[in-house]
């Protein structure tokens, strides 16, 4: 499913009104109804305790208006209380604002904090709130009687809707700006923005209703949206079934170059999800005074013992044999637990710039990374980056906080400085590539917020890329089914205390 920022939807609804020709009032009009009869398909019981729409300026609270002429016209006791003057409203806004004055619609206007302040006990004792007062164009922190009724708004106990976002939310971004109306449902137009599907946004959002105003498929189609959110219809149409005629040198070859004295689960877990996600043969490289505990914790998986250093590391000797260890491998995952020591970040480094095969580079192989971007983007083969926050700051020199307030530029930004895809981890996971294009993930849960959960989820990508999937497809199938088999096993077990290799083994009812 697309989604969009708030520049594109503007630019989707100047294209339909300027050039298809279908005038901004009727899309209104459909936006408005579309959302009043989600009002009363969902919120039955709600609204016979009455519905007050508040309206703030522009074209949300111009939709506003509209939702209440049609709850209105319904018989349902409506009330709509005004953040501005009627002389601010313009165009369809204004329109419609006349229309719901001529039907004698019941109006209150609040036009400071001290009006705002008077009418709480109205605002609380609504059986509804329709949240109509800013839309997906704010910028800037809401302020003065904004702030002070969406503090009321969400204090109080009755249901609210919002109207395309809550306002007050950031549409590209999903960050409060300074504060946003906690919304039980969103009723948003035409596609989702940015902001709905990306975490705290999605937490604002509630359950998000998209419906059709009547933008066509054309104007969307050419209007340039390379962004999308990874659901159910998405997954099915990149997995291609196995072949009933399939055995394990059909499935491809993983070598995990992982582990390392005292880490070796993080080994364990990569070739877990690996075997999970369907390789046909896993083979783990690591230290070889490691290699007999990670022999007796992987049954299915080969294991080779390299030359180490004196920490238990692999170490530069590495090289000597990377012929041998790439030989029949069709992919390779690298980094959960390897070490951090000066000699090993040096071998991690050389291999990410010189394995010719697809490659997934997670943990450890991140900081061997960090912010020299030219070994990953000169490297003979695809590069696959997943980093969380914590990570992603060493990779950009970017403060935790500054890349959560925006994800996916920060995503997207890297993306192309290092010619990799690049996983942001975490609620709302982020890809992006190269060129461009970005994918959020819409699964998983906060009991994924574990140990080892990381190390699964490159086993998959590390998986799918021996089974030939191309970079994309493999990084997109993998952070869906990931999180999806969270949520499968938080069905059974509940959002915390279960393990990383419980949600790999969950993974085989997913594929096809």
């Amino acid at each position: 499913m697309l989604v969009v920022s708030a520049a594109q939807m503007r630019e989707l609804d100047r294209e339909t009104i300027e050039n298809v020709g279908i005038p901004g009032l009727l899309l209104m009009e459909n936006a408005g109804r579309g959302v009043a009869e989600y009002v009363k398909a969902h919120y039955g019981k709600a609204i016979q305790k009455g519905v007050l729409v508040i309206a703030g300026p522009g074209n949300n609270g111009g939709d506003g208006f509209v939702i209440a002429r049609h709850l209105f016209q319904s018989g349902i006791e409506v009330k709509i209380l005004l953040l501005v003057g009627p002389e601010r409203y313009r165009g369809d806004a204004r329109s419609n604002y006349e229309i719901a004055k001529r039907l004698e619609i019941p109006m209150m206007e609040c036009l400071d904090e001290t009006a705002v302040t008077s009418k709480e006990k109205s605002i609380k004792t609504a059986g509804l709130i329709v949240d109509a007062i800013f839309g997906t164009g704010l910028s800037r922190p809401p302020a003065g009687r904004f702030a002070a009724v969406i503090s009321i708004i969400n204090k109080g106990v009755a249901p609210v809707v919002a109207v395309d976002i809550p306002s007050g939310l950031s549409a590209d971004t999903g960050q409060p700006l300074s504060m946003a109306v906690k919304a039980d449902s969103t009723v948003t137009m035409a596609l989702p923005k940015t902001g709905h599907v990306l975490s705290p946004g999605r937490e604002y959002t509630g359950t998000l209703e998209v419906i059709d105003i009547g933008i066509p498929a054309s104007v969307i189609v050419h209007g340039g949206i390379n962004t999308e959110v990874l659901d159910d219809d998405s997954f099915s149409s990149m997995l291609r079934p196995r072949p009933d005629s399939g055995h394990k040198g059909t499935f491809g070859h993983l070598l995990v170059l992982a582990g390392s004295r005292g880490k070796t689960g993080a080994a364990a877990l990569v070739a877990r999800g690996g075997l999970r996600a369907g390789a046909g043969l896993v083979t783990v490289g690591c230290p070889k005074s490691a290699q007999p505990i990670l022999a007796t914790k992987l049954t299915e998986s080969m294991t080779i013992g390299l030359p180490e250093t004196s920490d238990g590391s692999p170490s530069m000797a590495v090289l000597d044999r990377l012929d041998g260890l790439l030989k029949g491998k069709k992919a390779v995952a690298i980094g959960p637990g390897i070490g951090l020591g000066h000699e090993t970040m040096e071998l991690v480094r050389r291999l990410v710039s010189s394995i010719p095969l697809p490659l997934v580079a997670d943990a450890d192989a991140l900081t061997a990374i960090g912010t020299d971007h030219a070994l990953v983007k000169n490297a003979p083969g695809y590069r696959i980056l997943t980093p969380h926050p914590g990570e992603m700051a060493r990779l950009t020199g970017l403060d935790i906080a500054a890349i959560q307030q925006d994800r996916v530029s920060t995503t997207r930004s890297l993306a192309r400085a290092t010619g990799a895809i690049v996983v942001l981890k975490g609620a709302g996971t982020v890809i992006a590539r190269p060129d461009g294009r970005v994918a959020i993930n819409s699964t998983g849960n906060p009991g994924m917020g574990a140990g080892g959960m990381g190390d699964v989820l490159t086993g998959i990508i590390g998986a799918l890329l021996a089974q030939g999937y191309d970079a994309w497809d493999a990084t997109r199938i993998a952070v869906f089914a990931h999180g999806k088999a969270a949520d499968m096993l938080a069905r059974v077990r509940g959002k915390w205390g279960y393990l990383a290799r419980e949600v790999a083994d969950f993974l085989p009812s997913l594929w096809p």
